[in-house]
């Protein structure tokens, strides 16, 4: 089966044709400017493109209501827009790719795979804020997470690398790209995550502070006379690494880090600091941790990132080997220390792997599951609580 997956994020679009899920038959990467998508040159670059059977669009919000996959129809594209002003780095853009493909493939089934889906599992202690109940209700707050897709494929990529069941393992995923977030995945089930009710919650990330003080936004409102919009702007498009380094780029941080600069200095220790605080923190809600998982543009391509993350939790075991974690060769291998054959570390126990980053397999996966069985574009049920995989 052909399947075409748009993975619409912050800074590009990509497009790939997976054949039988998995196996890319084509692919085409699109900047994202400051206008947006370009839908025009989107469809020109398909045009030659063998038609697909299905297709699927990663959305980066799906609310309460979205808990798996679902069959884009005018409903479902509705509460998709609705949605937008608690991701609107993403939203947006997810819905300009939806638009382009309904213009180019008129009679294609298109599905909706949902970043919040893989953490709709998250127990309530984990997804409740300390508000009024009547906020919460009315307002529908908690923690819904993001990154849902990566950190599934990356989760079931990473029991088979160790060579034991997804079932019976705890790991932690890292999701390092412009974006960033964690999982706590027990028996490949979210039960913890950094990011909540929006993406900017959790770690410093390429242009978002990441978690900050409440206090700090209210006094910056309240005593410097900010206004909404300039504080929402300032923490989603000119805070994180740019912002305590000058660029969002980790490439150019580690570059001018290693000529002098103490602000990149800064910066890669603020990172690193924040990223080995919130795995402990994963660790403890999954119980434990038996693999760390790095996946995502920082978290495949630096080895130094991998290297200072994991000797601030050496107390948890993890331990890295030199010479695999600076091998530039690829993805998809185990960088733990090995000694004799035996894992090291103080529990022994603790695997560490880097994963390519693979949303859009995730993405095919769901499409094929709920678009397969459906008639013509938006004829197919357009619930979103369909069952997920059961080795997601």
């Amino acid at each position: 089966m052909l399947a075409l997956t748009v993975n619409a994020g912050s800074s590009s679009v990509k497009v790939r044709l997976l054949e039988d899920t998995e196996v890319v038959n084509a692919q085409l990467d699109l900047p994202v400017g400051d206008t947006g998508l370009d839908a025009q040159a989107l469809m020109d670059g398909l045009a030659e493109w063998p038609t697909p059977e299905v297709i699927g669009h990663r959305v980066a919000h799906g609310g309460a209501r979205f808990t798996g996959p679902a069959i884009i129809d005018a409903d479902v594209y509705r509460h998709i827009d609705e949605l937008s002003d608690l991701a609107p780095l993403h939203q947006k853009l997810a819905l300009a790719g939806i638009d382009a493909m309904r213009t180019l493939y008129p009679a294609v089934v298109n599905v909706a795979s949902f970043d919040t889906a893989f953490h709709a599992t998250i127990p309530p202690a984990a997804s409740t804020y300390a508000l009024p109940q009547d906020w919460s209700d009315r307002y529908g707050i908690r923690r819904f997470g993001f990154h849902g897709l990566s950190h599934a494929y990356c989760a079931r990529r990473a029991a088979q690398l160790v060579g034991a069941p997804l079932a019976g393992l705890r790991i932690v995923t890292c999701h390092l790209g412009a974006g960033a977030s964690l999982a706590a995945v027990v028996g490949g089930r979210s039960v913890d995550t950094t990011m909540g009710f929006t993406p900017l919650e959790g770690l410093v990330m390429a242009t978002r502070s990441g978690s900050v003080d409440v206090g700090l936004v209210l006094w910056l409102a309240e005593h410097q006379h900010l206004s909404v919009h300039d504080i929402a702007t300032t923490l989603e498009h000119r805070s994180g690494l740019l912002g305590l380094a000058g660029t969002g780029d980790m490439r150019e941080v580690e570059a001018n880090a290693a000529a002098g600069d103490m602000r990149a200095t800064l910066a890669i220790e603020v990172y690193v600091h924040r990223l080995a605080g919130a795995v402990a923190a994963m660790a403890a809600a999954a119980g434990g941790i038996d693999v760390l998982a790095f996946t995502g543009g920082v978290g495949e391509n630096s080895a130094a990132v991998r290297h200072k993350t994991a000797d601030r939790l050496a107390f948890l075991g993890v331990a890295l080997s030199d010479a695999a974690n600076g091998d530039a060769s690829g993805v998809d291998r185990e960088v733990t220390r090995v000694s004799n054959g035996v894992t090291a570390g103080m529990t022994a126990g603790v695997r560490t792997v880097i994963v390519g980053a693979r949303e859009d397999i995730q993405i095919a996966r769901e499409a094929h599951s709920v678009g397969s069985s459906s008639g013509p574009a938006g004829t197919g049920p357009a619930s979103g609580n369909h069952q997920r995989n059961s080795d997601r």
